[in-house]
């Protein structure tokens, strides 16, 4: 499985990017799953429903299943945040796992960069930082830089990067 992040100040864009490129990538044949990092405490169950009730009572994990969809989710009660690399080992294979967001972590990013928002570029002092998207020109930056509205080329990018196949 072939792992690919994007990474950016709050604002820059990443999860819109991400809801172009997903469908991209996916007509050319590549089977994509992701995983995003939140900077807050978040919840995706409802109080009172019986899955919410089990987690309250201290149940360490909780799956929820369908005929359409199944989610597990895990209490971390006082455990760390995990890493992105422990997290990953959970994702069921695929062609290409995006991750948006885990800035730091040690696979390969590509930066979402919009100089408006005032803040510096993350990949200027981190090596896994393979390229920048932009709405402009990056001049303080040698990685190619590509137009973060131009979604094709930045499939033609991620395709080639990866080096994945697909149908293109």
């Amino acid at each position: 499985m072939k792992i690919l992040g994007f990474a950016g100040w709050s604002g820059a864009g990443k999860t819109t990017l991400l809801a172009k490129l997903i469908p991209t990538l996916a007509a050319r044949g590549i089977r994509v799953s992701t995983m995003k990092h939140a900077h807050h405490a978040f919840d995706i169950d409802t109080p009172g429903k019986d899955s919410f009730v089990h987690r309250e009572a201290g149940a360490t994990e909780v799956m929820i299943a369908s005929g359409r969809r199944w989610a597990l989710m895990h209490e971390l009660r006082d455990q760390a945040e995990p890493e992105a690399t422990d997290l990953i080992s959970h994702m069921t294979p695929v062609d290409l796992l995006l991750i948006e967001g885990f800035k730091q972590a040690p696979h390969d990013k590509i930066e979402i960069f919009r100089a408006a928002n005032g803040k510096p570029l993350l990949s200027a002092e981190d090596p896994t930082y393979v390229a920048i998207l932009s709405d402009g020109p990056v001049p303080q930056t040698k990685l190619p830089v590509l137009d973060l509205n131009d979604v094709t080329a930045v499939a033609d990018f991620v395709i080639a990067h990866c080096r994945l196949g697909g149908n293109q």
